[in-house]
């Protein structure tokens, strides 16, 4: 498995492939992700790749791993990434 690739390489390799200079590139991947923090709440979609919801998740039981005491876990919402069918078909492709 390679490296992940940093900012700066993502941000020239979105500006090699639009023809985009890399400060047009960058300043238009950062207006995507404040667009994304801003509409997380409804869900926002980036089609071929995923959505980001909101889940609301219940109370439960838990259980502390140090003491093996059990505790209660209390509700709360937390924000989730969808990976779109047309993502996981390109990524996990069967050999």
């Amino acid at each position: 498995m390679g490296k992940a690739l940093s900012k700066s390489k993502v941000i020239a390799k979105v500006a090699d492939n639009v023809g985009l200079s890399k400060k047009e590139a960058k300043a238009t991947i950062e207006s995507l992700v404040t667009l994304a923090y801003k509409e997380a709440a409804n869900g926002f979609t980036i089609p071929g790749l995923g959505k980001l919801v909101k889940v609301r998740r219940k109370a439960r039981m838990g259980r502390n791993p140090a003491t093996g005491e059990t505790i209660k876990i209390p509700a709360k919402t937390v924000l989730k990434f969808r990976i779109a069918k047309a993502a996981k078909d390109a990524v996990l492709t069967k050999k």
